[in-house]
């Protein structure tokens, strides 16, 4: 009889199963979650040679990571949902804050493009925002999709920082 509580790497949440399902293993996250903000991101930038899709981007809005897998055709969406809810808090959390600081650009930049008279006076502004704020967000919540999670200022090294590593695999 399988536990309540599902744990990475047992049961429902074997490795191998996740890796089939392109839910990384030991985080239990999946990237396909970036998926929401790739395109977005990929509207923003097409906004300076297309302004006319300044609709997409407007349409927009943020969702957390059970909804992206609830409303999407996502093969595996319910196991990617359990597996989240058995990844470590602390990465959890990580990625969440990581996914308030793109939602908030993303919002930002659709604020601008509402109160513009024209989408094309502000396109550049926006797509470049896209290009040097937005995507390397992304790519932070990619790394800590894949474990990595950005260091603190205050970062512990030798002993320290290995050991908050193992704990967080732990």
């Amino acid at each position: 009889m399988e536990s309540e509580d599902p744990v990475l790497g047992a049961g429902i949440l074997a490795a191998d199963r996740l890796e089939r399902a392109n839910i990384n293993p030991n985080t239990g996250l999946a990237t396909d979650y970036l998926n929401h903000f790739n395109e977005v991101v990929m509207l923003l930038e097409m906004l300076p040679a297309m302004p006319d899709c300044a609709e997409d981007v407007l349409e927009w809005e943020p969702l957390d990571y059970e909804s992206h897998f609830e409303n999407s055709s996502f093969s595996d969406k319910q196991l990617a949902i359990t597996a989240y809810h058995a990844a470590p808090v602390k990465l959890r959390t990580h990625l969440e804050s990581r996914v308030a600081e793109i939602d908030a650009e993303v919002l930002a930049a659709q604020e601008k493009l509402r109160n513009a008279p024209d989408p094309s006076m502000v396109a550049a502004e926006i797509a470049e925002a896209a290009t040097n704020v937005i995507k390397p967000l992304i790519s932070v919540a990619s790394g800590v999709i894949h474990g990595h999670v950005e260091p603190l200022e205050t970062a512990p090294e030798g002993e320290a920082a290995q050991a908050e590593i193992d704990a967080m695999f732990a």
